[in-house]
């Protein structure tokens, strides 16, 4: 088959590490035929290649990358590449990946826009990394590619039949034990490809990709919860020793929740009380713990024909489908502290040194809930694409596709509460200075039913849906000038559909005693955070599973009425129209006998939206938004020498608000904890494209075979982020007899950042190493970024904008790095990578709380393990292990010494493996 690709010569010359250095003069268009080449090695100089003949700033994983690494899904593969960070690990992985600490990342799947169900982006980690044969990580953007992604675009590429040279039968498996789950499951993977001469001209080529992987997990977890006052043992009148200090209990307000830095904790600190300066204590409200089991399964198929019935054109079809369903059972065990009844004046108090917050105490009849929490989620989501490429002549080359894509997410959530009250306990905030609480129970059980009633049952649920028709046309003429190389243009249309509905239902059970029921709707855990933590191993919950299998029942009892699968409303119903246009140009010259040669490019994006968003009432209010931006981009390359690149970007993304955000409906969540007011949010329909304006400048070396060293700085200036706005109202929540007060959260573009960094990254297998040793190298990256928003402030009572304070980027660490050592030799090939990442600014905590409303994670780390061995050049052997050390993931309020929050336990993995190839 004929292929006019620079690029793919370029690669297949590096692959060989001649000294001729390819003219690429369309980088983005063409297939890339890789050549299989096995090893850790050869995959690490696959992805340098990419990078090296890319004009664009861009890392990349190659097909035997993802393969020999330890991961169930592309965000674990992508936690190597230089400036990619990853977090919220759990369910026996990690899901979210950030480029250069920001999450908008736009992800594609062979240059296509995809999304899951009602959202503007995919689920990634729903992406199994065995269909995978290449993963690109742009950095900075040409004008034609998607405009949206202040963070970057990851582009995901599945295998086709004419990457292969002929029939290709790939099969592998693994068994995965999750060691806290103390389950061991499948994950399993198969490709057939094959390519034919047709008899009468031409070559068909056929493929099937599919994988399955099921993931038994366990996570748990120990919280602090909000820290706010207390009298001290000398109230002021009208108190109690030890009494909880609400905001109403005075005139004025003694205090207002949702502090930026909350209350002043050093010791001697005073609230103003009725007039009369008085010392407080500080102390946690609650201090809980959760116990979350469940299984994942994700099924994924791709399907693709290519056609090619010449030289001059190509043609293809594909079909993608990707899975997900779980079911989770979570067991949460919540004390209340803050009771001050009964306070016997013999009972110690210890504070933290110089300052005023209470470190240990014993609570005397002590609130305690467990609450049983099931849900069921699905996703399923299609692809369908058509399109070809067609070569005009020498200079003229057209390709265009059509494809249309529909997800589906439907969720389905029962949780039953059981209330006790516990004689005694003791809590300390941080007995053993890693940030985790403890709670001893006295004179009481948490095991035992019979100190439990039945409470409130909740019967919720929720569906979304979205589809979209895409065109594109793309088309590239080669200039041959003295300058200007070619010249690009191309045009993307989207007719795109978004719908999401829920219900909830919630109602109390009048008390009834826990051994009312028969033991078999009882539920008890064990081993609760494998003894590392002072706090009950287990406690007693009513089995929500098994209820949820009884709902008609259980919503008899409870006097809910209809059908809990038909309760549901909309939140939204909205169709969206994008269309974009684009022009670019390569350039190439010389300057002082050296090569200078880039890519100049505008893009044209329109978008318009006809919304309808409903109440509980299914009365629709309607509203419509639009928008158009320019993009401009520009990125120069000039070749110092033979081996030196220096590179310079300019370029200019855009964010649109998700569909949620510009939801008016306002939800109302009641008030469960007796603090005296609810929460409500809603979204906002006049939200605007969140802007950034991009520079990146990078040096790269390349030596020796497959060596490389590389630095980039690079700065974010982003307008018109999206940040809550607060007040207060007075409303009829659904749940509520009369009108009651609520904070309500509202999303506005009040917020501005700038985001500036610099990476450095490696790859170096010495060669001067003696022969016992040869084999080994090393993968290495640095990230340092600095980072700055600015957060408004907002009266709480008129809702107006009272003035900004700076705070880092939410999510981005001042500094990451990753280093993997290689071994590849013969027939073994191992991997030791260690990752870390420092502490950053996670989220804001709930403004009804007292406490430091910024909520950090402690640095984070992991440790994986891979081997590989290849027991003929068919058949290989595979051994990995992830987060080896087992670490305590930690978050804190602002001040990591005195302000501890959550502690997570996430379980190791260990697997073995095999993989067949033909």
């Amino acid at each position: 088959m004929f292929k006019r690709t620079h690029i793919a010569t370029a690669i297949v010359m590096a692959m060989s590490w001649q000294a001729s250095y390819a003219q690429d003069t369309n980088t983005q268009e063409d297939t890339v035929e890789i050549i299989e080449v096995s090893g850790v090695r050869s995959s690490l100089n696959k992805a340098i290649a990419i990078k090296r003949q890319e004009k664009q700033i861009v890392d990349s994983i190659v097909a035997v990358d993802i393969g020999k690494f330890p991961d169930n899904n592309v965000v674990e593969a992508l936690q190597r590449v230089t400036g990619v960070q990853v977090t919220d690990r759990g369910a026996g992985e990690v899901n979210t990946v950030t480029i250069r600490g920001l999450s908008d990342v736009t992800t594609t799947v062979n240059g296509r826009n995809i999304f899951t169900s009602a959202g503007r982006a995919v689920a990634l980690a729903d992406i199994p990394a065995a269909l995978l044969e290449s993963v690109n990580v742009y950095k900075t953007r040409s004008a034609s590619q998607i405009g949206s992604g202040i963070a970057g675009q990851i582009d995901v590429n599945t295998q086709r039949p004419f990457n292969f040279d002929g029939a290709a039968v790939v099969v592998a498996g693994r068994m995965i034990n999750q060691e806290q789950a103390d389950k061991t499951d499948p994950q399993f993977s198969a490709l057939v490809s094959n390519r034919w001469e047709l008899d009468g001209g031409g070559e068909f080529g056929a493929l099937v990709n599919v994988a399955y992987t099921r993931t038994n997990f366990r996570d748990q977890s120990i919280t602090a919860g909000a820290m706010v006052p207390f009298m001290t043992e000398q109230p002021a009148a009208g108190f109690t020793p030890l009494q909880r200090i609400f905001p109403d209990q005075c005139s004025p307000n003694c205090w207002e929740p949702g502090l930026e830095e909350g209350l002043p904790f050093s010791e001697g600190s005073t609230l103003n009380i009725n007039g009369v300066e008085t010392p407080y204590y500080l102390a946690r409200d609650a201090v809980f713990a959760f116990d979350g089991t469940g299984k994942r399964e994700r099924p994924a198929v791709n399907v693709s024909l290519q056609y090619a019935p010449n030289s001059s054109s190509e043609y293809t079809f594909e079909a993608f489908y990707n899975g997900f369903s779980t079911e989770n059972f979570t067991g949460l065990n919540f004390f209340f502290v803050d009771w001050w009844g009964n306070v016997n004046p013999n009972d110690p108090i210890e504070t933290i040194p110089g300052t005023n917050i209470i470190q240990s105490r014993f609570v005397n009849d002590a609130f305690n809930f467990n609450s049983a929490d099931y849900v069921e989620s699905s996703t399923d989501s299609y692809l369908y694409a058509l399109g070809g490429k067609w070569f005009i002549s020498d200079e003229f080359t057209l390709k265009s596709e059509i494809y249309y894509q529909d997800s589906e997410f439907e969720t389905d959530f029962m949780a039953l509460r059981t209330n006790a009250g516990q004689p005694r306990i003791f809590h300390h905030i941080n007995p053993n200075g890693n940030g985790v609480p403890a709670v001893e129970v006295i004179n009481g059980s948490v095991t035992n039913p019979a100190q439990y009633s039945v409470a409130e049952m909740y019967d919720n649920g929720g569906a979304s849906q979205g589809d979209s028709l895409t065109f594109t046309l793309d088309g590239e003429y080669l200039l041959y000038g003295d300058f200007f190389e070619s010249v690009s243009f191309g045009v993307f249309y989207d007719k795109r559909t978004a719908t999401e509905g829920s219900r909830e239902i919630s109602g109390a059970a009048g008390g009834a005693p826990m051994t009312d029921f028969d033991e078999s709707y009882y539920r008890t855990n064990s081993d609760f955070f494998d003894g590392r933590a002072d706090y009950p191993e287990s406690w007693v919950l009513m089995d929500a599973q098994k209820a949820f299998g009884e709902r008609d029942m259980w919503r008899d009892r409870y006097g809910f009425t209809g059908d809990p699968l038909l309760d549901t409303f909309y939140n939204f119903d909205i169709q969206e129209t994008t269309l974009s246009l684009y022009v670019e140009t390569d350039f190439s010259t010389e300057i002082g006998g050296r090569q200078l040669d880039g890519q100049l490019g505008l893009r044209y994006e329109t978008s318009e939206a006809d919304m309808q968003f409903f109440d509980r009432s299914l009365d629709p209010t309607s509203a419509d938004r639009d928008d158009a931006t320019l993009l401009p981009s520009a990125v120069v390359r000039y070749h110092l020498t033979d081996d030196l690149i220096a590179r310079f970007a300019y370029t200019e993304t855009i964010r649109r608000p998700g569909f949620a955000q510009l939801n008016s409906y306002i939800t109302y969540f009641p008030d469960v904890t007796n603090i005296g007011y609810g929460t409500a949010s809603s979204g906002n329909p006049n939200l605007d494209p969140v802007e950034s304006v991009n520079l990146d400048f990078s040096l790269e070396y390349y030596f020796g075979e497959g060596n490389t060293v590389y630095a980039t700085y690079f700065n974010r200036d982003i307008e018109g982020l999206v940040y809550d706005s607060v007040r207060n109202i007075v409303a009829q929540g659904p749940q509520d007899d009369e009108p009651y007060p609520y904070i309500l959260s509202q999303p506005d573009n009040t917020s501005n950042a700038t985001l500036s960094g610099v990476e450095i990254g490696a790859v170096y297998f010495p060669e001067w190493l003696p022969d016992m040793l040869d084999g080994f190298g090393v993968q290495a990256s640095y990230t340092a970024l600095d980072s700055e928003q600015d957060i408004p402030i907002f009266d709480r009572t008129t809702g107006e904008l009272e003035r900004y304070i700076s705070q880092p980027v939410f999510g981005v660490s001042d500094s990451s790095h990753s280093t993997v050592l290689v071994y590849d030799k013969d027939d073994l090939s191992m991997r030791l990578s260690y990752v870390w990442r420092e502490s950053f600014l996670r989220n804001y905590e709930a403004r009804s709380f007292a406490n430091p409303l910024p909520i950090y994670s402690q640095p984070e780390k992991s440790l994986d393990f891979q081997l590989t061995y290849d027991l003929t050049e068919q058949v290989s052997v595979t051994f990995d292990a992830t987060n080896i050390t087992e670490e305590i993931f930690s978050q804190y309020y602002q001040f990591p010494e005195t302000h501890n929050f959550s502690n997570a336990l996430y379980s190791r993995t260990f697997a073995l493996g095999f993989r067949y190839n033909m």
